[in-house]
């Protein structure tokens, strides 16, 4: 296996995003990675070798729900209401808005979608189907962006520093007999914010980091 180039942090233009569940990268500036001393397999990892990784993320366990989702009757409502019971995923995220605001947001992935809910006012802000989505962008960069991208409706950009987890989730539970989500590594992707709005995510690698812009097209 290839030996991966570690120690770098994120940094964004203009703004600073706030210290959201930040991880220590280490000081190795390589490390091999052994998949035998966690519990993912390659096959979970359908961009292993692909993605810069965190030395941080190489060997972390995957817990599912991070938050403990039956702890909170609010979000049981949420998706009992929408014949939802089975959790694969909950964390905090960023959420990025259309104007290039982020909000904190709790992210719940089923078996049957995804859900947004706001943690402040404990309200739904967004469902997306899991069969609606047609792809995940992310760069090849050490970052906490993923971008999901729904044709039919406007595209979801996020922060996570478990993004690796929430890939690949999202690629175990859209897998069927036709396939699965495609996951795609580019340092540039455009990204539907709304209908009508277009705007591209830029990644460069710098000293002692990755630069991220957030243009709008």
């Amino acid at each position: 296996m290839e030996r991966l180039r570690m120690n770098r942090r994120v940094q964004i233009d203009e703004s600073q995003p706030p210290n959201h569940d930040a991880v220590d990268d280490g000081d190795d500036n390589s490390l091999r990675m052994r998949l035998s001393e966690n519990n993912v397999t390659e096959n979970q990892e359908p961009f292993m070798g692909v993605k810069v990784r965190r030395k941080a993320s190489l060997h972390r366990e995957y817990k599912g729900d991070y938050i403990d989702v039956p702890s909170h009757p609010y979000l049981m409502k949420v998706m009992e209401k929408q014949g939802d019971n089975r959790v694969l995923f909950a964390d905090k995220v960023l959420k990025f808005t259309a104007t290039g605001k982020m909000k904190r947001r709790i992210l719940l992935i089923t078996d049957f979608a995804i859900y947004l809910v706001d943690p402040d006012t404990a309200a739904l802000k967004r469902r997306i189907a899991l069969a609606a989505v047609e792809k995940l962008s992310l760069s090849e960069l050490s970052d906490n962006f993923l971008a999901i991208i729904i044709p039919y409706e406007y595209d979801l950009l996020m922060a996570s520093t478990r993004k690796t987890e929430i890939v690949t989730v999202l690629v175990e539970a859209t897998k069927s007999d036709s396939g699965q989500v495609e996951v795609v590594f580019s340092n540039r992707f455009e990204y539907n914010a709304t209908s009508y709005l277009v705007k591209e995510v830029q990644f460069e690698e710098v000293e002692g980091g990755v630069k991220t812009r957030i243009l709008t097209r």
